[in-house]
């Protein structure tokens, strides 16, 4: 086919009826780049005959050398279609779980996406995750079975049995399609439920009856759902070139059979068979030992081709293919691999792009077919709904909608993320041909040039000479812009300007990922750039006084989250090419340069102040692994922090951060995108040497219930104690002198000038508890942001219905699981959540006098002046400092839950609270809450107005001493408990044939991997094996794995949960049992106490280890004679 010229492209882009914007997605190795080639050999872009071997949209070097796709690359294709012409702008995302945020980044700028599945592995986990991320944006899929070829050729199934295998490949898609869809409606259904439970509390007599299955009953799924007679579904085999949707088929044999079109299309799929004599389709093939009609009149011509082909058997293919109609070369029909002749053969009869592009035109929705809930779903981020917006913001909806590119139109765009381009790429540096002036003018300055050479060589002047040769170089090197500069003359000049030339080549350049949603994008434009946190209510507010249609242009006054830039540069993405353009309508998909300074990440663009933020982007993977980086020589230090930078610019999950240490850390999301952002920082953002730690990984440190057995499952109590010396020695170490420890584990401490007691006891939550927690977070944070502003006496925080509601539900999670004596009022207790106010663990106030609750902003708040009430943020504090670092080594804590059981201010404590009350207003109960910010700073007041001695004594200010006594009396308790440390665990799916599951099995047990279950796939020898495996033990674990099985299996890991290490760190042997079982030094080191070990070493801190144990020479028998 004829390459588009960019003017085609230009012109597409203005009918919007005829975008369609698609995503491909896929598990890893499922062939999505192959059919990607197969729609770029269509527009001529490559030749048809490399289609799958060049893999084009793999622009980078890493990629072609792995076989995977790490990033997501977008073209724009010309499909016509009878008399309709369409623009397709097709992105390719990668399928590795490590890269699972560029495909949330492809997804956001899409409306329809192809699923491409291995017709031989069928749906793997990623297929279920980017399924899941597809439904999440609310966007349609169409779907390519791929490789069927491999059911030919690999596992030799007949045509009848390949039916079955395809038949149970779609059940499995389905299923997963129609679990995503039950879970929405019964939410909605809850929803409903939950109104018109309010509307019957109003109407007395009134009753209500549940029945939850009815909303799924009345609710139409059969658009969901994959089926070929539907027209979703096209069986492909993209290296081989062929790919058919039933439709063709139905087209093809009305004519020969006779039959409607709209029958056949009705019953080529499913339980259908032709009755030859009456030529009439009837039901029931299988009872009637029958083919399908599928399997009769589609697969068996596919499966004789292919025999025909792979067995060389000339008269049939010509047959074949004289039968078809095709033309095949004299180069194909010779040549010494079938695989060529198939590809030739097949690619005419059955072109794969045709029938792709066909069913993504007429089945996926173009721009103009948004629907209204995916709109809402964009614009309200976080927990506000629609309604809650103000009325300019939901005027925009309009302009969604509509797609329109009027000019009153305002401009709405999305950038989903930066990429970074070599600048030698840009379109506009690029060497162009000359014009015929242009080359006559640069061959008169060759002559000069040679006229001056052939005059110095005469003049044998040595110090003329370097210069003009110097001069000559930069002429030409520079001319090829206009050949029309003056030829610097000074030695400095031409130095500056070589260096300034490098510079430019070797710079990075960023160009945004964006898609515009509405209105037209000029270049040279100015607009809006909004920031995550960019509250569209606030900004009206203040320019509300200038006009609500404020443009860019405007000088307006400062708004938090929102910057004003210019557009420089859009780009048309052709894969790894760019090309210039001037504007881009409504519905497109385009990259913008010139926007690195004010975008890190991802930002909605808008030309009106009213636009809200978009919603934040659906990451799968959560990064894991840390490594601490810092470069080979010191000097280079400048350029690596740069480097740095431009990385975190360029690739979306990765985060850089610095630690209290002063390291500077490169959190990842697996070892494959780890090892693409060290290379990416070597060679490309900071170009320089550098070294990387071994993986940095995080552990948790938490308590839990006494053990009953002991290490030889031996109950606890029953044998007798032989030497209980290591263990006293411990204890001793442990609690300093001034802390009391009850048996039951309360710590009991006063602060340095014995102005106060705490006592803190520490106690496991249960496991449910803990997950909530997790879970929630957001949610605490919210809850944390609503109380400090009701504190503060600030109503600008609306409090929304809806989070209302999930506070509620979150506290009602709470009392269900936290019941019991020992949990009696807890939820009615909780003090605070840390480390950071927002973590897993708990704190519990539990003594008289005294009153605060995190569900203030339930509307329970009751303000109430009391002794503690000045210093009850110091005891906040404290905990998140415990809560931060656990004293195993210094890793934050984990579901745990510290109650203060006593607080206790004597006769001079009580004095600095009463003083603070005495004096006046100045000093009132609002500014002490305030002080939830800066913890020190309501004691400090009081002290400036009274000038009391006693509030800042020889140890500080009080408030520091009560964080500090508080810190301690947390720690203490937790090591008055049985401490543990807890792992990241990963989940790991491994599919291997059944000759390699021994070593597979090795591998893992030789890692602490444990098995969670296996199964065979069905109408395949490839088992499907689930396992744990913890993130300190996954470096390497893929490469093992690949090695032992000769790359027969491939692990895909993602991360999972924290679990508990069920060995304790600080383990002695006690018993005789365990004497005899582990002697006396034990020192089959465990597994808890290696890791605490090796952190506490990472970390610097005191790691105790017997380097020696007996240093007596050892004298031998020889030497004595």
């Amino acid at each position: 086919m004829v390459l588009t010229s960019v003017g085609k492209m230009v012109e597409l882009q203005k009918k919007t009826s005829g975008i369609r914007n698609i995503c491909v997605l896929a598990h890893v190795d499922h062939g999505k780049t192959t059919l990607a080639d197969c729609l770029i050999s269509s527009n001529g872009i490559i030749s048809s005959r490399l289609a799958g071997k060049l893999r084009y949209l793999d622009s980078r070097e890493d990629e072609q050398v792995r076989g995977i796709t790490m990033k997501s690359s977008a073209i724009s294709l010309h499909f016509v279609k009878g008399d309709q012409e369409y623009l397709i702008n097709l992105i390719d995302s990668p399928g590795h779980v490590d890269f699972s945020s560029e495909v949330s980044t492809a997804v956001r700028l899409c409306d329809g996406c192809i699923i491409v599945v291995d017709a031989v592995e069928g749906v793997c986990p990623q297929t279920q995750a980017v399924l899941r991320q597809a439904w999440l944006e609310n966007i349609r899929p169409v779907l390519v079975i791929n490789k069927i070829d491999r059911l030919i050729v690999e596992l030799k199934l007949t045509p009848q049995e390949a039916y079955l295998h395809l038949k149970n490949i779609l059940e499995q898609i389905n299923a997963v399609t129609g679990t995503l869809f039950t879970s929405k409606v019964l939410e909605e259904r809850a929803e409903k439920g939950t109104e018109s439970e309010s509307i019957s509390e109003t109407t007395p007599g009134a009753e209500q009856i549940y029945d939850w299955s009815a909303g799924l009953e009345d609710t139409d799924d059969s658009h969901l759902y994959f089926s070929p007679d539907h027209g979703n579904v096209v069986f492909a085999s993209a290296i081989d070139g062929w790919g058919f949707g039933i439709e063709h088929f139905a087209q093809l044999y009305s004519q020969r059979i006779g039959i409607r079109p709209e029958v056949l299309l009705k019953t080529l799929w499913g339980d259908y068979y032709l009755n030859t004599k009456a030529k009439r389709i009837m039901k029931g093939d299988q009872s009637k030992g029958k083919k399908p009609l599928f399997v009769q009149l589609v697969l068996d011509n596919i499966w004789s081709l292919y025999e025909a082909v792979m067995k060389r058997d000339k008269e049939k293919i010509e047959k074949i293919v004289t039968s078809l109609g095709l033309k095949i070369g004299a180069r194909e029909s010779r040549h010494a691999d079938p695989k060529v002749q198939l590809n030739a053969i097949c690619s005419q009869w059955l072109p794969i792009s045709d029938a792709v592009l066909s069913m993504v035109c007429n089945k996926l929705p173009s721009p103009l077919d948004i629907t209204a809930e995916r709109v809402e779903k964009l614009m309200c981020v976080g927990a506000r709904t629609f309604d809650s917006l103000p009325p300019e913001t939901q005027e925009l909806k309009s302009a969604f909608m509509k797609c329109s590119s009027e000019g009153k139109a305002p401009v709405i765009v999305f950038v989903s993320k930066m990429f970074a381009v070599d600048a030698k790429a840009l379109p506009h540096n690029k060497p162009r041909p000359l014009t015929p002036e242009e080359i006559a003018h640069r061959r008169e300055l060759a002559k000069q040039r040679h006229a001056e050479k052939l005059a110095a060589n005469q003049g044998k002047e040595m110090a003329e000479k370097p210069q003009s040769e110097n001069s000559s170089e930069v002429t030409g090197t520079t001319g090829d812009t206009k050949g029309e500069e003056q030829q610097p003359t000074g030695q400095a000049e031409i130095m500056t300007s070589k260096a300034m030339k490098q510079e430019a080549e070797n710079k990075e350049s960023f160009i945004a990922f964006a898609r515009v949603f509405s209105g037209v994008v000029r270049r040279g434009q100015k607009i809006f750039v909004l920031g995550p946190k960019y509250d569209p209510a606030e900004s009206l507010h203040k320019v509300r006084g200038l006009s609500s249609q404020c443009s860019p242009t405007n000088d307006l006054p400062l708004i938090p989250h929102m910057t004003c830039c210019t557009l420089e540069n859009l780009y048309l993405l052709m894969g790894r090419e760019l090309e210039d353009l001037e504007e881009v309508p409504a519905g497109n998909v385009l990259g913008i340069g010139g926007l690195q300074d004010v975008v890190l990440k991802s930002a909605t663009l808008s030309t009106s102040p009213a636009c809200p933020p978009f919603t934040p982007l659906n990451f799968e993977a959560t990064p894991i692994v840390r490594v601490a980086v810092e470069p080979k020589h010191p000097s280079d230090m400048p350029q690596l922090v740069r480097g740095m930078k431009l990385l975190n610019q360029a690739d979306p999950c990765v985060q850089v951060l610095i630690q209290e240490t002063g390291e500077h850390v490169l959190v990842t999301a697996g070892e494959v995108h780890l090892q693409r952002c060290l290379d990416d920082l070597k060679q490309r953002f900071a170009k320089v040497e550098i070294s990387v730690s071994a993986p940095i990984i995080p552990f948790r440190e938490t308590i839990t219930r006494p053990p009953k057995v002991d290490m030889v499952n031996e109950e606890i109590g029953k044998q007798q104690k032989v030497a209980v010396i290591h263990q006293t020695k411990e204890d001793q170490n442990k609690i300093p002198e001034g802390v009391q420890v009850d048996p039951d584990g309360l710590i009991t401490m006063s602060t340095p000038n014995k102005q106060a007691t705490l006592s803190v006891r520490a106690v496991p939550l249960p496991e449910e508890v803990t997950r909530l927690l997790e879970e929630n977070s957001d949610l605490i944070r919210t809850m944390e942001q609503l109380n400090t502003s009701l504190n503060e006496d600030k109503k600008s925080h609306e409090i929304n219905q809806k989070t209302l509601d999930r506070i509620k539900e979150f506290k009602q999670k709470l009392e269900q699981n936290l019941q019991g004596r020992k949990w009696r009022n807890a939820v009615d207790q909780i003090w605070s959540f840390g480390p950071r106010k927002c973590g897993p663990n708990i704190l519990l106030y539990n003594f008289e006098g005294y009153k605060r609750s995190v569900w203030q902003c339930l509307g329970n708040a009751e303000k109430e002046v009391s002794k503690y009430r000045d210093f009850d943020n110091s005891i906040v504090s404290g905990f998140q400092l415990a809560t931060l670092s656990g004293p195993m080594c210094e890793e934050p804590l984990m579901g745990v839950c510290f109650t203060v059981e006593k607080w206790e201010i004597h006769k001079a404590g009580e004095m600095l609270s009463t003083s603070g009350q005495d004096s006046g207003e100045v000093c009132s109960l609002n500014e002490h809450q305030e002080s939830s910010q800066s913890v020190t700073k309501s004691p400090e007041k009081v002290s400036k107005q009274k000038g009391e001695v006693l509030l800042a004594d020889c140890y500080g200010p009080f408030s520091g001493q009560l964080i500090a006594t508080m810190k301690e009396a947390c720690r203490y308790a937790l090591q008055a408990k049985p401490q543990r440390l807890m792992a990241a665990m990963y989940t790991c799916e491994i599919m291997a044939t059944a000759e390699v599951l021994g070593r597979v099995y090795a591998v893992l047990s030789k890692r602490e991997g444990r098995v969670l279950q296996e199964e065979m796939k069905e109408g395949t020898d490839v088992f499907i094996i689930k396992a744990v495996l913890p993130v300190a033990e996954s470096f390497g674990f893929a490469d093992e794995i690949r090695k032992r099985t000769s790359g027969l299996a491939s692990p895909q890991l993602v991360f999972s949960h924290w679990e508990i290490i069920s060995s304790d760190p600080f383990w002695v042997p006690t018993t005789e049992e365990e004497y005899l079982h582990f002697g006396e030094k034990a020192d089959s080191e465990n597994q808890a106490r290696k890791y605490m070990n090796a952190v506490r070493k990472r970390k610097g801190l005191y790691v105790e280890e017997k380097i020696v144990e007996h240093a007596e020479k050892q004298r031998t028998l020889s030497r004595n004679k």
